[in-house]
């Protein structure tokens, strides 16, 4: 029986889909899933901030244990180093060439004649051969393009060292008997295998993608969340009711499937099955003035924090002087502690300058400033508001991404110029670290926190 290879391409379809970017956890998580339920490669969205996606997709590649790790090249030469750079430590690399074939998109889109266009896929593909054995040219708008064209376009491909040739229906218009067709003609022009991305537009996903594998497709596209896209669980269903029909076979795994998306789904909209009043509730933290210091201890493990006994003593004393005013304190109150109380470190970043830009059409595009020693390093990056950019561009200024815990925010004076307090809860190598900022700037104040925190962590981490 055949096997059919099945590409996740749920990072490349939520990127573009999405109107909030998908974080870095959100990004691991998909790529974990799709890896655990069986699929044979996960395909990255292409490269949109070069410091910043590497940090991303470097972690993502090594933490793949057996899938593939695909990544589009771009369109150049110098684009095509940058995402080798991304996956080279991958169990298996794979570059992905992606260029149009159909006249609209190469004259429109590109500006260049077919001739160009073959001389450029021969290029590209040249030079991804020569950085990685496993090269994917992916013939984009395939379906309206001269089948005299797509067969030049594939073999210059295959000649100078592609080892997979993958067909888009990006206008999502085809039949399935129409699929079959190209699939068959390509087929019959080329020895390396041949995969098909169909779309569900007109609701012939799985149809097209059956008639696909009918006509000798080696593999499919799918994805576990998006529009108008080949649905990973429906594919799977179908190739169970069907597989001895067809006469082929999936690797993956129809017990766990459905679940796993379903968790994994729930965990990159966190927001919306597990408000923050039910995580309180779960953490169920409440101290006062009659608490002990093995209380106080016990309560920060619940939150997750491996507190010293002179961490323990500090902040026990802080909550002291809190219930002088107010008889008790809650997790996030008691967070807050944590952050201004425990684990003070000397100032190895310090913020020199911020610089931030947001509004409600674009994107929000943060420039941050720090001193390390005797060195100014700057960092900028866009975001999902300006705090989001502003640690993002953190983060391209140390060169490293630590998980975002928690984030919290909230005044602790009043009127319109009152104070904000951000605590901010970084995670690294499995323990928490806690920072705390105060500004009347509630940006300010969310920076210095991250700083604060990044600075216990950069201490520990000296220590050692």
């Amino acid at each position: 029986m055949k096997k059919i290879n099945v590409t996740d391409i749920t990072l490349k379809k939520l990127s573009t889909e999405r109107d909030v970017a998908l974080l870095f956890r959100e990004k691991t998580a998909i790529a974990a899933c799709a890896d655990s339920i069986g699929v044979d490669a996960v395909e990255l969205a292409p490269i949109k901030n070069l410091r910043e996606d590497t940090i991303i997709y470097k972690t993502i590649a090594k933490n793949i244990q057996n899938a593939a790790v695909v990544i589009s090249v771009g369109s150049t030469v110098e684009d095509v180093e940058n995402a080798w750079n991304c996956v080279k430590d991958a169990k298996h690399p794979r570059l992905q060439i992606e260029l149009p074939i159909s006249t609209v998109q190469m004259e429109y889109t590109y500006h260049i004649k077919a001739d160009k266009m073959i001389a450029k896929i021969g290029e590209l593909v040249k030079a991804a051969k020569a950085l990685c054995d496993d090269v994917e040219f992916s013939a984009l708008d395939a379906t309206r393009a001269d089948d005299d064209f797509i067969v030049t376009a594939v073999k210059e491909a295959e000649a100078n060292g592609a080892t997979l040739i993958n067909i888009c229906d990006d206008a999502g218009i085809s039949l399935p008997e129409e699929i079959g067709m190209i699939v068959k003609t390509i087929k019959d022009s080329v020895s390396v295998p041949v995969y098909v991305q169909v779309s569900d537009k007109i609701n012939m996903s799985v149809a097209s993608a059956i008639a696909a594998v009918k006509n000798g497709a080696d593999g499919l596209k799918a994805s576990m969340a998006g529009k108008d896209t080949l649905m990973t669980g429906e594919f799977c269903d179908t190739i169970r009711v069907c597989s001895a029909q067809i006469g082929v076979e999936a690797s993956l795994d129809n017990t766990k499937i459905h679940a796993s998306i379903d968790d994994m789904l729930k965990s990159i909209n966190h927001a919306a099955y597990e408000p923050e009043a039910i995580v309180n509730e779960k953490k169920n933290v409440l101290l006062d003035s009659d608490s002990t210091i093995a209380q106080v201890a016990e309560a920060a493990r619940i939150l997750g924090y491996d507190l010293s006994d002179s961490d323990c003593g500090n902040v026990h004393k802080a909550l002291m002087q809190i219930c002088i005013k107010k008889e008790a304190v809650g997790a996030k109150e008691f967070e807050a502690l944590i952050a201004s109380s425990a684990m003070q470190a000397p100032s190895t970043y310090h913020l020199e300058s911020y610089t931030t830009n947001c509004s409600n059409v674009t994107s929000s595009m943060s420039q941050v400033t720090l001193k390390y020693k005797d060195e100014i390093i700057c960092g900028v990056s866009t975001g999902d508001g300006p705090v989001d950019s502003a640690f993002r561009a953190i983060e391209q200024c140390i060169g490293y991404h630590y998980e975002l815990d928690d984030f919290q925010v909230q005044a602790v004076t009043e009127g319109k110029e009152a104070l904000g307090s951000a605590v901010v809860r970084l995670r690294n190598n499995g323990r928490l670290y806690s920072g705390n900022g105060i500004s009347t700037d509630i940006v300010a104040a969310s920076i210095r926190a991250y700083i604060n925190a990044l600075n216990k962590i950069v201490f520990e981490e000296a220590a050692k």
